[in-house]
C-alpha cells in the first residue's frame, strides 16, 4: 500500500513549496524528483508511485512560481533558475532528510532538475543522480529545423512575453506552466551559451559544487529528443567536472514505442522504462 503525504517545504528565505511524499511499508532509500522547467509535481505522480512500490520513498515538489508553489503573485515571486537550485532543491532535500533520516538519498533530475544540482548547498548529501532529458539545451548543438524554432522561442518569444505580461507565457506554446520573468530570462541566456548554468558561473560570483561533486550519475536521453541530444548531454556533463557519469541513449523504435522525446519517459505508457531508475538506485 502506497501512502501519500502532502508536505510544506520551507526554504531558507521562508518561501514555502508544495510537496508530496510517496512511501510504502518498505523503505530502502529516499529519492527526490527535481522537476523540469515549468512542470508540476503531479506530472511525476505515477513514476513516484512506482519508485515507492519498489522501496524508494519519493518526494515530488513544485518549484517556486509553479503549480502549488505559485505564491501570492507570479510576477512578484522571487523565482529564478538560480533560486530553484540554491533554495528550492536544497530545501526539498532537507525536507526529505527530515522525513526519512538515516538512509541514502538519490535525485531524479528531469531536464532542468539535473542541470541545477550543483547549486544545491547540500548536494554532497546525495548518493547518486539519475537524470532524464538533462542537457545544456545549447543552441550551439541543436539540429535543424528544431534549432530555428528554439531560437525563436528563446530570443523572441520569451523577451516579448516578459515585456508584455511580466512573465513568460510558456503554456501558450506547449512548454509547461507560465514562468516567472527571471526564470524565462535566464533560460534564454543560458541556452544561448554553452554549459547552461556555466553561463552564469562565468559571469557571477556564485557558490556552487559543480567542481567538487563526485557522485555517480547516469544521464538517460532519447534519440528523438531535440532538446537533450547526445551533444547537449555531453555539454552539460562537462560542467560537473569531477562527476562519475554514464550516458544511456534510448531508441524508441527499438523499444517498440512511437516516440519518447523530452517528456514521455515519465508516461505510464512507458513504465517499462522505469526499471532503469530502480535498477540504478538498487546498485547505488
Amino acid at each position: 500500500m502506497i501512502q501519500k503525504q502532502a508536505l510544506s517545504i520551507r526554504c531558507d528565505d521562508n518561501f514555502e513549496l508544495s510537496g508530496m511524499l510517496y512511501t510504502s511499508d518498505e523503505v530502502k532509500a529516499a529519492v527526490m524528483i527535481a522537476p523540469a522547467t515549468g512542470i508540476k509535481k503531479e506530472f511525476y505522480a505515477s513514476f513516484a508511485t512506482h519508485l515507492a512500490k519498489n522501496g524508494f520513498a519519493t518526494l515530488t515538489f513544485d518549484n517556486r512560481g509553479i503549480g502549488g508553489s505559485k505564491g501570492d503573485s507570479l510576477n512578484g515571486v522571487n523565482a529564478s533558475l538560480i533560486n530553484w537550485g540554491k533554495l528550492d532543491l536544497s530545501a526539498a532535500l532537507n525536507t526529505l532528510k527530515e522525513q526519512l533520516p538515516n538512509t541514502n538519498y538519490h535525485l531524479v533530475g528531469h531536464s532542468a532538475g539535473g542541470q541545477l544540482v550543483g547549486l544545491m548547498d547540500n548536494a554532497h548529501d546525495l548518493s547518486s543522480m539519475f537524470n532524464f532529458g538533462s542537457s545544456s539545451g545549447s543552441l550551439h548543438y541543436a539540429k535543424y529545423p528544431f534549432k530555428l524554432m528554439s531560437a525563436f522561442f528563446l530570443n523572441f518569444y520569451i523577451p516579448t512575453s516578459n515585456l508584455l505580461f511580466g512573465h513568460t507565457k510558456s503554456q501558450w506554446v506547449g512548454m509547461g506552466e507560465p514562468l516567472p520573468k527571471l526564470v524565462g530570462k535566464q533560460w534564454s541566456q543560458w541556452c544561448n551559451g554553452k554549459g547552461y548554468v556555466k553561463v552564469a558561473l562565468d559571469r557571477e560570483d556564485l557558490n556552487h559544487h559543480y567542481d567538487s561533486l563526485e557522485l555517480n550519475s547516469i544521464w538517460v536521453h532519447a534519440s528523438d529528443d531535440d532538446i537533450a541530444n547526445l551533444d547537449t548531454v555531453k555539454d552539460m556533463i562537462r560542467v560537473y567536472s569531477k562527476i562519475e557519469s554514464k550516458i544511456h541513449t534510448l531508441n524508441p523504435q527499438e523499444l517498440g514505442f512511437k516516440d519518447i522525446g523530452h517528456m514521455k519517459f515519465f508516461s505510464k505508457r512507458r513504465k517499462v522504462l522505469w526499471d532503469l531508475a530502480t535498477d540504478w538506485f538498487n546498485q547505488h
